[in-house]
């Protein structure tokens, strides 16, 4: 059993991840390019690392859910790197959304250091991680897997085991690929309710009181009706995670006609200053696509 958790990155997702981490009883940990967002954490009893050396020279597994493959290569490198607290060997767990390129290059290089690189991207947003029921997409060792289990259990409901290396990666990528589709195809719909003079709190109680209802769509339901839309998923991680989306599957050949003219959509958004806002945003620009 793991007893000591690093948890590096301190966003909209690991803070509540971390904290369910210590509820758990664990000990725990975090770390954070910027300082003052562990403060929250070490007010409910976690350790603060100083940096990700520290991290990894005083954890048994290391966590990571930061914002991509250039920020876990930040805390991996140089004198205060990570890799410099686990030179002896170790066990990284990459939560982080990152194409599985990057994945299985990153075990690589790890091996190289009698590391052990397991990647278990998450499904859900900011409501699921604060009620700790996302869920975990795992690949790599089954066998290490299972030894983490009940520590991504504190975090979530279920654990999907993807396959090897690489594997959690991938279904993150089909997981957000479908994300985004339906959250622009809310957006459109809506906006046309809107444009058709129809009452958006009756037009939201029709979708969500019929087979289309899902929790996706009841999280975003309060947004679309006040048009405003404060972070659970911010709209430059979509933007970028759909980037991500579009490359994978020119690696695979896969042809994934829809999901680029939703990343045109979402790149509109982000040109409009949306980025820090909701997913959800994208219905300010949804009837504005750009050729």
């Amino acid at each position: 059993m793991f007893k000591r958790v690093g948890f590096i990155g301190m966003g909209i997702m690991g803070q509540p991840m971390a904290r369910n981490i210590l509820k758990a009883g664990y000990e725990i940990m975090v770390y954070n390019r910027t300082y003052d967002k562990t403060i929250p954490l070490a007010m409910v009893g976690a350790r603060v690392g100083m940096t990700p050396r520290e991290v990894g020279e005083w954890a048994d597994v290391v966590m990571l859910m930061v914002t991509g493959p250039e920020a876990i290569d930040a805390v991996l490198d140089g004198d205060d790197g990570l890799l410099k607290g686990m030179s002896n060997g170790g066990l990284i767990v990459n939560m982080s959304t990152v194409p599985p390129s990057y994945t299985r290059g990153l075990a690589a290089r790890l091996k190289t250091y009698s590391i052990i690189l397991i990647d278990a991207p998450v499904s859900g947003s900011k409501k699921p991680a604060e009620d700790a029921t996302l869920i975990i997409l795992a690949g790599g060792p089954r066998e290490q897997i299972k030894r983490l289990e009940s520590l991504f259990l504190t975090m979530g409901k279920r654990v999907v085991y993807c396959g090897e290396t690489g594997q959690g990666s991938a279904m993150k990528m089909v997981v957000n690929l479908l994300l985004a589709v339906m959250v622009a195809g809310l957006s459109e719909a809506v906006s046309l309710a809107e444009d058709l003079d129809l009452d958006i709190e009756t037009v939201l109680d029709t979708i969500l009181s019929g087979p289309m209802g899902c929790s996706l769509f009841n999280l975003k339901a309060d947004m679309l009706k006040n048009d405003v839309f404060p972070p659970q998923f911010p709209l430059k991680h979509m933007a970028k995670d759909l980037g991500f989306v579009i490359n994978t599957a020119k690696e695979c050949g896969a042809d994934i006609f829809i999901g680029q003219s939703v990343l045109r959509l979402y790149d509109n958004a982000m040109k409009k200053g949306l980025g820090d806002q909701d997913v959800a945003a994208v219905k300010k620009i949804v009837n504005s696509l750009e050729d």
